[in-house]
């Protein structure tokens, strides 16, 4: 980094800052563990030679220290794939019901915000398409931060909502579908070839939403559709056409990168004798049920949570930790 003409090449330049922050984000709290450890020798050193207790407060606090710094180092080691450390595209989808699915998809895209607001990662909304009534059709955003797609990944797949409804005049309970896909934005390493003239139908439109005078005014908004896979991506927050395609093929080359690993996950596992735990499409993940109970759970772990409150505000870390575990175990 300190060499002349680093900064010559910005995307470059900013892939090897990554990588360097994602080896520290390994480095940096071993290097901790190992002198926290010998903090912990020479204080029980002292205890046992002065025979004096009034040390053991301190030796406790270090203790636990180190115990909840394990504890994040293990979780990192169960992050250890090369796409894990990296920054994460993650769409929701309204499914089928009507104004009940298209709010509850709504009020996924507010928890994963408010998720990353807590983490302290960085967020922006790359295409977002409101429904007629209340709520969303389909969004996109991109989230910036460590191991962001590695905390994701066991996200994708069909949510489902159980509630007595808000737009029901009778106030009957209903179920409601929403899909969640995430794909890791590998910027230049993945290996995916793609013959943007050949393999890639582009279709522009008027973006919509809030954004001025100009954002309607002009087909900035692009659509792309790989042909062979038929995955469609599209985007639609920037004011330049050219920026919102350069966005929109950095998550097609996502996708099409995520689908690549999940079909070799499938053949790992089918060798195994087992059944790939990535690329949950068309099952139900978690339950969210406000009536006539009210709790979370996740279908897979079986982790449950008793007040939705929290979890929709957010507060996902102790199903995002529980997947990981159990994936780990599963493998």
């Amino acid at each position: 980094m300190g060499a002349a003409g680093f900064w010559d090449n910005q995307e470059k330049a900013q892939e090897l800052v990554t990588e360097m922050r994602q080896l520290q984000l390994i480095v940096k709290p071993l290097t901790e563990l190992i002198s926290g450890a010998e903090d912990l020798e020479v204080l029980l050193e002292f205890i046992e030679e002065e025979g004096s207790e009034e040390s053991i407060p301190e030796l406790t606090a270090t203790a636990n220290r180190l115990e909840t710094s394990l504890d994040q180092l293990e979780l990192q080691a169960m992050m250890s794939a090369p796409e894990d450390g990296s920054a994460a595209y993650l769409s929701i989808q309204a499914g089928e019901g009507g104004t009940d699915s298209s709010d509850w998809a709504e009020m996924l895209l507010r928890m994963y915000l408010r998720w990353c607001e807590r983490r302290g990662f960085n967020v922006e909304i790359l295409d977002r398409s409101d429904a007629e009534e209340a709520g969303i059709r389909s969004a996109t955003i991109r989230i910036e931060g460590d191991y962001a797609y590695g905390y994701l990944k066991g996200e994708t797949g069909n949510h489902r909502l159980i509630r007595i409804s808000p737009f029901d005049s009778a106030g009957r309970r209903h179920t409601s579908f929403a899909a969640v896909d995430v794909s890791p934005d590998m910027g230049e390493i993945a290996e995916i070839e793609i013959n943007w003239e050949q393999d890639v139908r582009e279709d522009t439109y008027r973006a919509s939403g809030a954004g001025g005078q100009h954002i309607n005014k002009t087909d900035s908004a692009i659509r792309l559709t790989h042909l062979a896979s038929n995955v469609v991506v599209q985007c639609q927050n920037n004011r330049s056409q050219h920026k919102n395609r350069a966005e929109a093929r950095k998550m097609l080359k996502a996708k099409l990168f995520q689908i690549e690993q999940e079909k070799r996950d499938a053949e790992l596992a089918a060798k195994r004798g087992g059944k790939s735990k990535i690329g949950f499409g068309g099952q139900t993940v978690r339950n969210y049920v406000l009536h006539p109970e009210q709790y979370v759970k996740d279908a897979r772990t079986g982790y449950k949570a008793g007040n939705p409150g929290p979890i929709l505000d957010g507060d996902l870390d102790g199903f995002l930790e529980s997947f990981l575990r159990w994936g780990m175990t599963e493998n």
